[in-house]
């Protein structure tokens, strides 16, 4: 099942409530939800989706969500399927979020060797 872009963002609203307010302090752009899929331009066309971003720019510090990347991965889940995975991604991106304003980066690093590996399965 495909929900629709408005049933995801009711359904992200509603887990992104069940996160601690202190999880969104210095997050100033809040949590935004992308029409558009996300590619891994690392990868070959339809191989590896970016679910999420945490970015600290010029706009501030804000996570995106990538509706159509969920629509290309998860199009045989269900709802429940979908509300997984989408805490799942908010749980990941808070994290880039608290370490980055604590000065710490272990979950990049954990994310560049997944990467990496992912990377090299594709070389061989």
């Amino acid at each position: 099942m495909v929900p629709t872009y408005d049933q995801m963002g009711d359904w992200l609203e509603e887990i992104a409530e069940e996160f601690p307010d202190s999880f969104f302090r210095d997050l100033d752009g809040g949590i935004q939800l992308e029409r558009s899929s996300c590619p891994d331009p690392d990868f070959p066309p339809g191989e590896m989706w970016i679910m999420g971003e945490y970015c600290h720019d010029s706009l501030g510090r804000y996570i995106i969500l990538y509706y159509g990347s969920f629509a290309e991965l998860l199009q045989e889940e269900d709802e429940e399927g979908w509300k997984d995975e989408i805490f799942t991604t908010v749980a990941h991106e808070f994290t880039h979020h608290m370490e980055e304003t604590a000065g710490l980066h272990s979950l990049d690093d954990r994310d560049a060797e997944f990467l990496r590996e992912a990377l090299e399965d594709y070389a061989d």
